[in-house]
């Protein structure tokens, strides 16, 4: 069977000119910092894909999410590539926690361009796009 693409969601979520992002854990990209996502769901729109996954890893629901770009994102010692679709939301002040403590190792608040590192690829290609968000 041919190897293809599977589709992320990364969810850019805005706060007074921050982006919250998570250090993850125990999978490709482990120690990396990223945005909130996962994987798109048959069905799913990126928009539902990008409320779904937040409310699972943070419990936080996110209104008017949008779709605003994607990368083409390869990984090859895990021999994957992923297109990752970024969706943009604006945080509401809602609490929020770590909901999978196996996956996520911190969640932070970091101003556009001056995140941590290393950065998780799609992260990276996204930056090396000069994406740059409406805040």
């Amino acid at each position: 069977m041919p190897k293809v693409p599977r589709v992320g969601i990364g969810v850019i979520i805005v706060n007074n000119r921050k982006i919250l992002m998570l250090k993850r854990k125990n999978s490709h990209g482990d120690g990396s910092w990223a945005f909130i996502g996962g994987h798109l769901e048959y069905g799913e729109t990126p928009e539902e894909g990008a409320t779904r996954e937040v409310l699972e890893e943070i419990g936080l629901k996110i209104k008017n999410p949008k779709a605003v770009t994607f990368t083409n994102d390869f990984f090859p010692k895990e021999k994957k590539q992923y297109i990752t679709i970024f969706v943009i939301t604006k945080y509401d002040g809602s609490k929020f926690t770590i909901n999978e403590p196996d996956k996520i190792e911190a969640l932070e608040w970091f101003e556009w361009g001056k995140f941590p590192s290393p950065l998780f690829t799609p992260v990276e290609n996204l930056i090396k796009s000069d994406f740059k968000p409406a805040i």
